[in-house]
């Protein structure tokens, strides 16, 4: 399958071992003094690496590889203690990724490591509620930039793509158009990324099988790249989802929503 992991730039990496510090996964080891990915399943594609690399060796590609397996990294890192299982289990939580998260914790739960009370298993459908989240925001990140695409949250949702603009016009965007939906931001006149934007939402339709693509667009002219993204995503998909296209004005007014034939 093809999904997004990190890649290392070896002649850029000077060995400080910083990264593989940072990666409680267990997918990084110092070899030869130099950062290696010691296999694909062990990489949840979250990017926490990044930001620990101070020469920026570090990055994202996507490419065909194995799926990220939970199981097998809870049962490697097991071995560096409770506080390595616990520091990546919350970074699961943090992620929103609380599918891998509860079967990680079930995991322990099975196997004899205490977590404690704040480690219990999570209903998905309860987490906003469970984490005081008082906006219809239940996810992170909504860049479609950083988005993976193949995120346990996006699995059968109901997508928002909205351009980087219409949240600070509309007063009212989150109960009026983001409510029971995943949310993806982009703008389509700056972003460099068309091309991985088109094939990040094609693999959502088909392999993390969305159920539909709201796109949410200001009047202004540049807004309109963002439907054609999408319309471009569904005829590279072999799945068929509906695609509605929503047009604000810039005081928030809604001017127009339709549902787009093919």
């Amino acid at each position: 399958m093809k999904r997004k992991v990190i890649q290392i730039d070896e002649e850029l990496c000077n060995g400080c071992g910083i990264c593989v510090e940072g990666c409680h996964e267990g997918a990084l080891q110092l070899i030869n003094n130099k950062a290696v990915m010691i296999s694909d399943i062990y990489c949840d594609g979250l990017g926490a690496c990044i930001g620990e690399c101070p020469v920026n060796a570090i990055s994202f590609i996507e490419k065909e590889c194995e799926p990220y397996d939970e199981i097998a990294v809870i049962s490697r890192i097991c071995k560096k203690g409770i506080d390595v299982i616990k520091a990546h289990l919350m970074h699961l939580k943090n992620h929103n990724e609380i599918e891998w998260y509860n079967q990680g914790v079930e995991w322990c739960n099975n196997n004899g490591y205490d977590l404690g009370p704040s480690f219990t298993t999570v209903n998905i459908n309860n987490f906003s509620m469970a984490n005081n989240i008082t906006s219809q925001l239940n996810q992170w990140p909504v860049q479609l930039h950083l988005l993976n695409p193949e995120s346990n949250f996006l699995k059968n949702s109901d997508l928002l793509l909205a351009s980087d603009c219409s949240a600070f016009s509309c007063a009212d965007f989150h109960n009026s158009y983001l409510k029971n939906k995943t949310l993806a931001i982009a703008c389509p006149k700056l972003d460099s990324q068309i091309e991985v934007y088109i094939e990040k939402l094609s693999i959502m339709i088909d392999r993390t099988k969305i159920n539909s693509i709201s796109v949410l667009m200001m009047e202004v002219p540049c807004c309109g790249g963002l439907l054609r993204i999408a319309k471009a995503a569904k005829e590279k998909a072999k799945r068929e989802i509906p695609i509605k296209a929503i047009v604000i004005s810039l005081k928030g007014e809604l001017l127009k929503e339709e549902w787009i034939k093919f």
